[in-house]
């Protein structure tokens, strides 16, 4: 019978002969969850003996993590601003910075006198984490997600439900989705790697994470290119708009919102410093 501490030790070199970057962090992970105990709890347990099913666990879950398949797919879900997040290879998985791009924007909602009868749209929304989160901590906020992927559509909708939250899910290609209508509040995060980058990426984010949702194109700025020249006529007055940005795009995202329509128009770093949010306001 194996105990917590020499399965956690096989584990780690197990994913270092496998080149697992941060080997020892990845099998504390994957052995936690497998005992469904934090990672503190684990350094308490180390005499813990292993049933036999939680060993075949690990070890399945193990082959999956050396063949480069991360550790948020392997577990189905992940924890995103107050809300468990299913995902999958249907959408990309949600980072840190889309969740400090989600709290910036709630600290601008909850300086709002009132939400009743405001709308916002999160487009381009993948597994739905950045509108159902505003959604659970607004719940006045009518709320609309859309995504061109069927797949991410009904991925986003499953998140909806077991987040259990009330909102709208559409189908369409950037905007499409939204003919005739109007929004007071947009955030988006839309592919924005280019061609080029993405054959430097990581190897695990390239055969797992859906090519649709990370491309933009040859520039990585097409999708920001297209909502300025045809965003402004639907946002009410005094909208907002929240975007996350590729590394060293803000300048080349200013130039495309220069129009005299976007007022207040500024580019903001994550904390490794490097650009990452764009947001704009209108009159």
């Amino acid at each position: 019978m194996y105990t917590a501490l020499e399965i956690l030790n096989l584990s780690t070199d197990f994913l270092k002969q496998k080149g697992v970057k941060g080997a020892r962090k990845e099998a504390e992970d994957l052995l936690s969850k497998v005992l469904g105990i934090n990672r503190i709890e684990l350094y308490l347990q180390f005499d813990r003996p292993l049933t036999d099913d939680e060993i075949n666990l690990s070890r399945k879950w193990l082959k999956q993590r050396a063949s480069g398949e991360p550790l948020q797919y392997i577990f189905g879900k992940v924890d995103f601003y107050g809300c468990e997040i299913c995902i999958d290879q249907r959408c990309i998985i949600p980072r840190q910075e889309t969740e400090i791009l989600v709290d910036k924007i709630a600290k601008n909602l909850s300086s709002a006198s009132s939400l009743e009868g405001k709308v916002l749209w999160d487009v381009c929304t993948g597994s739905g984490c950045i509108g159902i989160a505003l959604k659970k901590k607004f719940p006045a906020l009518e709320v609309f997600l859309s995504d061109i992927s069927e797949e991410a559509i009904c991925l986003s909708r499953l998140n909806a439900a077991q987040n259990g939250v009330d909102l709208t899910v559409l189908q369409g290609d950037l905007l499409s989705a939204f003919e005739g209508k109007k929004c007071d509040f947009f955030v988006c995060n839309p592919p924005y790697i280019s061609e080029s980058e993405y054959e430097s990426l990581e190897g695990e984010v390239r055969e797992f994470e859906p090519k649709l949702a990370l491309v933009s194109g040859k520039t990585g700025l097409e999708f920001y290119e297209r909502l300025a020249n045809c965003l402004f006529p639907m946002l009410n007055p005094e909208a907002k708009a929240w975007f996350e940005i590729g590394t060293g795009q803000g300048g080349a995202i200013l130039q495309a919102f220069q129009a005299p329509c976007w007022k207040r128009v500024s580019v903001e770093n994550d904390w490794s410093g490097h650009n990452r949010f764009f947001s704009l306001e209108i009159e």
